[in-house]
């Protein structure tokens, strides 16, 4: 094995998702996630039932990832985790799985910090993605998070935007439990915007100061619109559930390129960069591609497989830090509350 050869085994537990990947360098040979389907009954992720479903998972997913990857877990260089910010129980399943393997084999742990990988993820090597360029912004939204955070390296960045309440990501699937339709509602609300009319209703946009978001007054609005419609019309939500869904998601948007268009004229860069579930969305992506068209941006947007939570982007944190030698000890603590 030459020094370029560096083989790093991640593990991401940081909520519903159990996911383990084997990385060459910046390049992903197996990227496994396993999902947690029980919580559709609850309508939300409930950490009891995740940390247990982690439990049951990862012994098998990591059996997988090496498979798939078709290396020997003693050709491993490192093995990297999730520390935080995230669901406690669930981090810990992962940080106790991988202290042991990492203690077991003799080789370096290492910790991520889950937002930092949502933004690196841009930096696996694949083909189709580009990489950006340093000094750029990155907009990481989710079912957690919401932020806007300048990148000047791979380890320099500061949060200049985030939510005040309410991620992104909970917008939409409250939006969609409002609707009656399942968890999680966000897809389903993209997939019904598509066949719908986003200027038929109208929602405000909140003021916020700053580089900001809160979502909490939009939700509150859509429940009094609502409900004061299906008085009306006990089948207005049948009726107009396409245009429903495309005007709650063409407001989201509308908030989102607001504040992305005011942090690229304060901080003079150009280069966007979006990660996390809801980059998935396809009304967004294509907001920053019409932005990168008229506006001059270069954007950034990753494939699929590495918007929602995955252990491939865990891993490409592991292998940078791995080339700097910041490594862990078997002491280190998993933290629910993790900033960038």
């Amino acid at each position: 094995m030459n020094s370029q050869d560096i083989y790093i085994l991640a593990i991401e537990s940081s909520c519903d998702d159990t996911s383990a990947a084997v990385l060459h360098n910046d390049r992903v040979l197996s990227n496994v996630v396993a999902n947690q389907d029980i919580h559709e009954a609850y309508g939300g992720v409930v950490p009891e039932l995740a940390s247990r479903a982690h439990q049951q998972n990862i012994v098998p997913v990591v059996h997988q990832a090496l498979a798939q990857a078709n290396i020997d877990k003693n050709s491993l260089s490192a093995i990297a985790f999730t520390r935080g910010p995230g669901l406690m129980g669930s981090l810990l399943v992962g940080s106790s799985f991988a202290k042991s393997l990492s203690l077991g084999l003799g080789i370096p742990l290492i910790e991520v910090n889950h937002m930092k990988a949502h933004i690196l993820a841009h930096f696996i090597d694949e083909p189709g993605m580009k990489k950006p360029e340093f000094p750029f912004l990155a907009v990481t939204i989710s079912g957690g998070h919401t932020q806007i955070v300048r990148v000047d390296d791979h380890f320099t960045m500061e949060v200049i935007g985030e939510t005040l309440d309410d991620a992104v990501g909970e917008a939409f699937d409250k939006s969609a439990k409002i609707l009656g339709l399942p968890y999680p509602g966000g897809p389903l609300i993209d997939k019904n915007a598509a066949k719908g009319n986003p200027k038929a209703f109208d929602f405000p946009i909140p003021k916020v100061g700053g580089l900001n978001f809160s979502f909490s007054g939009f939700k509150t609005s859509i429940l009094y619109f609502i409900q004061k419609e299906v008085a009306n019309d006990p089948d207005f939500i049948e009726k107009h559930m396409n245009d429903i869904c495309a005007s709650v998601q063409d407001t989201i948007i509308r908030i989102l390129m607001k504040k992305i268009k005011k942090a690229v004229k304060e901080t003079g860069i150009n280069r966007v960069a979006i990660g996390g579930g809801v980059s998935a969305n396809s009304g967004i992506r294509k907001a920053m591609k019409d932005a990168e068209k008229q506006l001059g941006w270069n954007t950034f947007i990753p494939k699929f497989e590495y918007t929602t939570d995955n252990a491939a982007m865990i891993g490409i944190v592991g292998y940078y830090k791995f080339l700097k030698g910041d490594f862990a000890d078997e002491r280190i603590s998993s933290k629910a509350r993790f900033a960038i």
